[in-house]
């Protein structure tokens, strides 16, 4: 409903609003037309409520979004989106190499099963080294036993042959022992250890370097609370002096009860295929509590498919050997599913790898796509919402349902056009259509002299002021129309007609003839808008940074400002932008509704709370109360004063008459320089005695003072800046 009013006040000018609860009382809209209006905007696919998700990720804005990425992304992109492709066709390819590989696997896999007695295989070591300097008995069970020096933190080094073949898990068995404190499992005094870090490696010369085994799982059969064994696998340490993890697998050696052997397996992704004639090398790390190093330990490892290792052994599923045990020509098609399945999650073949690199792809292209720029855009829903009459426009009383349509006053849609949306936005441009030409080119012409051809520019309907030159009113829109809804043209031909180059001065005679100066006898004069006077300040000083688009920026505001308003939103605590945010065009200012910054409010900018065509025009004493205290009038006026004494001449005449003319666009007269210099002259004399005022007031701001001045001088050419940007010509469209 807001949409059409909107849409009723900024493109046709109507108070359409009216019609919600009962027929127009004035201009011919009945409220099933309006109702048929707002069917237009009914199915949007939007909640009204902001999109936390979207919010915290994007900018603040909700779903739904268009991505709007730089030319610079967007080539990087499509790089992305090559490699997206490349790697989709990779797995297509590898995809009919399946039923080869599986086959072969099959066979082997089959003899594998009826030699395979035990899961876990021991390890033999053929060395055990401690980095810390404690020594290693072999006990008979084929375990290793820590003794001597123990040392703060220590890192077992295992090295042991492994035959060819396939590794996917190792098994580690932590056992008592009488000769460690409290006969338990650690060499600390209570019998403990946390084990932080297992690395696995296979070397062999058939390998061109060390193959690391990457665990993607952990898993005991008892831990202590706080000091688990996945964070061994889940939070592995980075790389560089702070390495070293904080916790890790641990006991509760001090607890007698639990002074029985304990065992940890670590399992890997897929399968890692070992050479002929390799070496197994395993380092158990010690890195978080001093002294807590394991004090007996035994491995073993495993070839088991990965989903079918299990820390007390592993079992291959009964359907499976089933399948397996089947001639390929006699499976059902549930087992060959079942087996094919079996062999992509527990093998490392091309399919899975080219699937691993799709997957990586993917994700590649979602991240950098995710730090795209976006703008928030209307679209529709696949299937359209009813829309009904509201009786009296009460929300819980529906009357009777209604298609999408337009006013009957009104032309009919243009030919062809969609009746959607898109068929709106036609019809709104169309040449036919009276009134949208004419309420742009009226509010255009309101924004260059201060009052539109039609007083009343939110309102073009039967109530609204007759136009005080019919004719033209009816030229520039046609004109609009031929230029092709140019806008930049059509304001370019208003302001280099003779009658906005007019002067404003105003005669007896022309006062008399034209007192509301409706006929534009004499050039307009009014108050720039609030944007409009922040905006001079920034660039008459050098100081406004004239990039386009990019986000919302935070300038200077009181203190706490949003703190009572915000209370569960995200502008409490404001903090103004460092640097080119401070500068930028008030366009892109931070705005919040209902508690717009109160320098804008001041000079009667719209809270934002609703459409406003027309904003009010006021002069206040705070107005100038603002423009000759707020920090960014005083560091513009600071700012401008460099340039005044860096590019101005030498004499104060010089410098003033220089700032006078880039603020003005005209010389000043001499009775205007006598002024501005006799002031200055006073202000630098006050200055010259309390240098601390000076230091005080060329300290406002982020930007910093020019050392090379004197803080006395600098403080008195700032005030006599600060007087020239309030002059009212300043101000004033004049």
């Amino acid at each position: 409903i807001d949409r059409v009013e909107t849409t009723g006040q900024t493109w046709l000018a109507l108070t359409v609003g009216c019609a919600r609860c009962h027929d127009h009382k004035y201009d011919p809209i009945t409220q099933k037309e309006f109702y048929q209006l707002f069917g237009f905007f009914n199915s949007i696919d939007e909640s009204g409520v902001l999109d936390s998700v979207a919010g915290k990720s994007r900018g603040g804005n909700s779903r739904p979004m268009l991505a709007v990425p730089t030319p610079e992304q967007e080539k990087e992109q499509a790089k992305l989106e090559a490699a997206l492709k490349t790697a989709e066709q990779k797995v297509a390819a590898s995809q009919k190499e399946l039923p080869k590989m599986q086959g072969e696997w099959e066979a082997k896999f089959r003899a594998d099963l009826q030699k395979q007695t035990e899961a876990w295989q021991p390890l033999a070591p053929s060395e055990v080294k401690s980095e810390g300097g404690a020594t290693f008995t072999k006990k008979d069970d084929g375990s290793w036993l820590a003794g001597g020096k123990n040392p703060a933190h220590d890192t077992y080094t295992i090295s042991a042959p492994m035959a060819a073949g396939q590794l996917t898990g190792l098994l580690i068995e932590v056992l008592p022992d009488e000769s460690l404190p409290n006969q338990s499992l650690g060499r600390n005094a209570n019998g403990n250890f946390v084990l932080t870090g297992v690395e696995a490696e296979i070397t062999a010369a058939a390998l061109p370097q060390e193959l690391a085994v990457e665990f993607a799982k952990a898993q005991s059969d008892y831990e202590q609370t706080g000091y688990e064994v996945k964070f061994i696998v889940e939070d592995k340490p980075k790389k560089g002096k702070d390495a070293k993890l904080k916790k890790g697998w641990a006991i509760d050696g001090n607890d007698p009860t639990k002074r029985v052997p304990r065992k940890a397996m670590f399992v890997a992704n897929t399968p890692v295929t070992v050479p002929p004639n390799a070496t197994l090398v395993v380092r158990l790390k010690h890195e978080a509590i001093n002294n807590h190093n394991i004090g007996r330990f035994r491995l073993a490892t495993t070839s088991m498919p990965p989903a079918t290792v299990k820390l007390n052994g592993g079992k291959i599923p009964e359907a499976i050997r089933v399948a397996l045990n089947t001639e390929a020509a006699k499976r059902k098609p549930a087992q060959n599913a079942e087996l094919a399945k079996f062999y992509r999650d527990n093998n490392d073949n091309p399919s899975k790898q080219a699937e691993s690199a799709l997957a990586a792809a993917k994700k590649k292209l979602d991240e950098f796509t995710a730090g795209f720029d976006t703008t928030m855009v209307m679209k529709e829903l696949p299937q359209p919402r009813e829309a009904f009459i509201l009786k009296r426009g009460e929300y819980d009383k529906k009357g009777d349902k209604v298609e999408r349509g337009l006013p009957a006053a009104l032309p009919p849609l243009p030919k062809g056009a969609p009746m959607n949306r898109l068929g709106l936005a036609q019809w709104l441009v169309s040449p036919e259509n009276p009134l949208t030409a004419r309420v742009w080119v009226n509010r255009a012409w309101e924004k260059f002299f201060g009052m539109g051809l039609v007083r009343n520019t939110e309102n073009l309907g039967s109530q609204s002021e007759w136009p005080s030159n019919p004719e033209l009113l009816d030229w520039l829109a046609t004109e609009f129309v031929r230029l092709k809804w140019d806008m930049k043209a059509m304001q370019k031909e208003m302001v280099m007609s003779a009658t906005y180059r007019q002067a404003s001065k105003v005669t007896p005679q022309l006062l008399e003839r034209d007192p509301e100066n409706r006929l534009l006898a004499r050039g307009p004069r009014f108050r720039l808008p609030a944007e409009l006077i922040r905006d001079q300040a920034l660039a008459a000083s050098g100081l406004l940074v004239e990039k386009l688009g990019g986000p919302s920026v935070k300038p200077y505001m009181p203190p706490a400002i949003w703190d009572e308003t915000s209370v569960y939103g995200d502008m409490r605590g404001y903090k103004a932008d460092a640097g080119d945010g401070l500068y930028r065009r008030t366009l892109y200012t931070v705005w919040k509704r209902t508690a717009a910054p109160p320098s804008m409010l001041m000079f009667d900018a719209p809270s934002r709370e609703l459409c406003t065509v027309k904003r009010s025009r006021t002069n206040t004493p705070l107005q100038a109360l603002s423009l000759l205290n707020e920090v960014t009038y005083v560091e513009a006026a600071r700012v401008l004063a460099q340039r005044m004494i860096s590019e101005g001449g030498a004499t104060p005449d010089q410098r003033i008459a220089w700032a006078f003319r880039r603020v003005t666009a005209r010389q000043p007269a001499t009775d205007e320089i006598n002024v501005l210099t006799a002031g200055f002259t006073k202000r630098l004399a006050k200055y010259q005695v309390d240098a601390d005022a000076a230091k005080a007031l060329i300290s406002l701001g982020s930007t910093k003072p020019n050392d090379k001045l004197a803080a006395p001088e600098l403080a008195a050419y700032t005030m006599t800046a600060n007087v020239l940007l309030n002059l009212d010509e300043v101000v004033t469209r004049e």
